[in-house]
């Protein structure tokens, strides 16, 4: 019985050991030509070593059998379990990116927004005196109102639309270098550039009804119908009472935080102030209540370099026709007149 159990376990024994490329046959092999009780030892001993192959292959021996994946990373793991939370908060899933370029930035709150640039296009053009040096420009009771300058040819004018043609006129005494005019009742105020003297005129026949001054340049005029609104070149606009021409208030024009200096002739659009800028070709909607601007109107090409006549010759002048919604625009020594319409 001990030869057969030994000659069974020696087989089981041989082909483990074959898997585990132990030369079993070298072991067996050296009871040959032994005597019988060597040959026993020999056998006895081969299944003892068979026996404690089954017993790791098995795991009988009481420890278990290593897995792979945690032995490559167990070094990784801490010495002590990582409490995990009784509910962990789910994990925010990404969406990939559809474009490998980065995203504009967003504006933060308290971030002041870009201005708006508009465009134009022309509505009609009309013949405009080419020797008149624009400094004012308004619309009412169906004619254009303008003011020149230059000392000696400074002029109070009403002009026709058709034709250009002047219906009515007064010059300025020599000494006065005419500026911006408006026209708020049945008078019409007249501001002349560096002798702070501004002028009141009958509307109806240009008689000379008073004068007023005032400490600064004189540059724009308009009026929001109850006040004249006065610019002096600077980023300052004046409201002065009608009928004491006492200032009452004044806002810093800015853009984004910005000053907008040299604001030039100027109207008053559907509750907006629009103010030419000296020796620019654009236009600032400015919000009158604090000074903003809140849009820029574009009108470069309006007038082709070669029609200008001299570097003096740049846009200034804006009549409102607030009955028939018309803007028109000119500038200093232009031979044309422009009605526009104002594009997004």
């Amino acid at each position: 019985g001990v030869e057969s159990h030994g000659s069974n376990a020696v087989q089981e024994a041989r082909s483990f050991l074959h898997g585990w490329h132990i030369p079993l046959k070298v072991l067996l092999d050296s009871g040959c030509g032994k005597s019988e009780t060597a040959l026993m030892k020999t056998k006895t001993a081969a299944l003892l070593l068979a026996l404690m192959v089954l017993l790791s292959l098995t795991g009988c021996s009481g420890r278990p059998k290593p897995d792979a994946t945690a032995a490559a990373t167990s070094t990784l793991a801490p010495s002590t379990p990582v409490p995990t939370p009784a509910s962990a908060p789910p994990v925010a899933q990404v969406s990939p990116l559809l474009s490998p370029l980065p995203a504009p930035p967003v504006a933060s709150q308290g971030e002041v927004a870009a201005v708006p640039v508009y465009t134009f296009e022309v509505v009609a053009e009309y013949p405009h005196d080419p020797g008149a040096y624009t400094q004012g420009l308004e619309w009412a009771d169906g004619a254009l109102y303008e003011g020149t300058g230059l000392y000696g040819e400074s002029s109070l004018r009403r002009v026709a639309l058709a034709d250009g043609a002047v219906e009515q006129g007064v010059l300025l005494p020599e000494q006065y270098f005419g500026e911006g005019i408006t026209l708020l009742g049945d008078k019409i105020y007249q501001l002349t550039w560096q002798s702070n003297t501004g002028f009141v005129y009958d509307a109806a026949g240009f008689d000379v009804l008073d004068s007023f001054q005032y400490p600064t340049e004189g540059w724009g005029l308009t009026h929001d119908s109850e006040e004249l609104i006065m610019s002096d070149g600077t980023a300052t606009l004046y409201w002065r009472a009608a009928d004491t021409l006492a200032e009452t208030r004044r806002v810093t024009v800015s853009d984004g935080g910005a000053p907008v200096t040299r604001l030039n002739e100027l109207e008053f659009v559907q509750g907006e102030v629009w103010a030419n800028v000296w020796h620019s070709d654009r236009i600032a909607r400015i919000d009158p209540a604090n000074g903003n601007v809140v849009g820029w109107i574009d009108l470069a090409g309006l007038m082709a370099p070669e029609e200008r006549n001299g570097p003096e010759s740049v846009l200034n002048g804006i009549a409102y026709d607030a009955e028939g919604d018309r803007i028109f625009v000119t500038g200093k020594l232009w031979p044309k007149l422009f009605e526009i319409r104002v594009l997004p």
